[in-house]
């Protein structure tokens, strides 16, 4: 099962009618919750609970204190250090936000203890999933605004869409809709700014609006054109297009570059922890298999394939044996032996098909053939099967 499958499940079993006034309806969805801050802090969420999502309560101010958390967002959102008493106001909404979206949406369980709010996991698997990537985090928000807007009885995005997909859509029907967003926040929940409403308006719209391929909102206005996934971001500055149409389809289009050489660090190492968490073992079955596997490798190596260094299929988990005698010659890192190499991806191929027949989400056959066409500069279709991806890396590598 697919993770929008997973999300549609979950989300399609709870009734999110904001008219009912369940707890935290109010704040169902805010100005902070983005699909880098959310997938950020699920991520935060994740290491900060090590394995033990199900029996771990916590609160903002422990994620704040954080180690992760405090070196991370500094490098990836270029904010001051959490350990900055002026910040505090800002980091309370950076983190309060997302825990309040993750648990009016059930991933999390909200409780009041005393003046505090105390956060367990409810849906461990699905917190993982938002954790991977922006990409996840978008579709959970898509599928989440959705359930929330028909479970409250505004239909009013869908004729919107209808209009913007037919190519009649206008700047009075973006108005229209502004307006009767903010009349139905003002009568079913406890905000009634207007300036805060229509701050909250693009963060519901804009992830709708890529998803469905129309119109979005950008400085209180109707955007000319679809909206783009790149400027869903909190920190867009940092997320520039290559060669592709900005606005990515429904089938992924990451053909994002990170201009901040730490937030690359820190999405390969978030990377890196994916496999580790997922893994237990050294994916490739040889006689150096034995022990413990605790090295991460790059299939193909970081320096010089840096487009796909975060993308988890290319990465594959070794014990210290494999990776430093076998995958790097006498622990030369910089160099890679072509035919430990064949077998790493032979392995992963093997590893990948497995995981998507448990049904599990963790990697994509289509990212799987993007990284075998980087790293060994051919054009293979998406609907190349496992064994003609097995033939072919046999055939390149003899």
């Amino acid at each position: 099962m697919i993770f929008e499958d997973i999300i549609r499940k979950h989300i399609g079993s709870l009734d999110l009618d904001l008219r009912k006034k369940p707890e935290g309806f109010s704040r169902y969805m805010d100005q902070k919750v983005t699909p880098d801050v959310l997938t950020f802090i699920a991520d935060c969420i994740v290491n900060f609970l090590g394995g033990k999502e199900s029996s771990v309560v916590f609160t903002t101010k422990e994620l704040w204190d954080f180690q992760y958390f405090q070196k991370n967002t500094v490098a990836i959102f270029g904010k001051p250090s959490p350990t900055n008493e002026s910040a505090s106001a800002e980091y309370d909404k950076f983190i309060a936000q997302p825990l309040k979206t993750l648990a009016f949406a059930k991933i999390l369980k909200e409780e009041k203890v005393g003046v505090r709010n105390t956060y367990k996991v409810l849906q461990p698997e699905i917190l993982e999933y938002i954790a991977q990537n922006e990409r996840n985090a978008w579709i959970f928000l898509v599928v989440y605004v959705e359930k929330v807007l028909t479970d409250s009885g505004f239909g009013e995005l869908e004729s919107y869409r209808d209009k913007a997909k037919a190519g009649t859509v206008s700047q009075r029907d973006f108005e229209v809709l502004k307006t009767k967003f903010e009349a139905f926040m003002r009568g079913f929940t406890n905000i009634n700014g207007g300036t805060e409403i229509r701050r909250i308006f693009p963060k519901v719209l804009n992830p709708y609006a890529v998803y469905h391929m129309i119109n979005g909102s950008e400085d209180g206005r109707m955007t000319e054109n679809r909206f783009a996934y790149s400027d869903l971001m909190y920190n867009r500055s940092n997320f520039r297009d290559i060669g592709k149409d900005k606005a990515i389809t429904r089938q992924e289009s990451e053909e994002i570059i990170e201009e901040n050489p730490e937030l690359s660090a820190y999405k390969v190492q978030k990377a890196k922890n994916i496999i580790r968490r997922n893994h237990t073992a050294s994916e490739v079955r040889d006689s150096y298999a034995n022990g413990e596997a605790t090295q991460v490798h790059h299939i193909f190596p970081e320096h010089e394939f840096p487009q796909i260094s975060v993308y988890v299929e290319n990465l594959i988990l070794l014990t210290p044996q494999q990776h430093n005698t076998k995958a790097h010659p006498s622990n030369h890192t910089q160099i890679i032996d072509r035919p430990y190499q064949r077998e790493c991806l032979l392995s992963k191929i093997d590893t990948i098909e497995s995981s998507l027949k448990q049904g599990k989400d963790i990697y994509s056959k289509e990212s799987l053939i993007h990284v075998i066409n980087t790293g060994l500069s051919l054009d293979l279709s998406t609907n190349t099967t496992f064994d003609e991806l097995r033939a072919k890396v046999n055939e390149l590598y003899i």
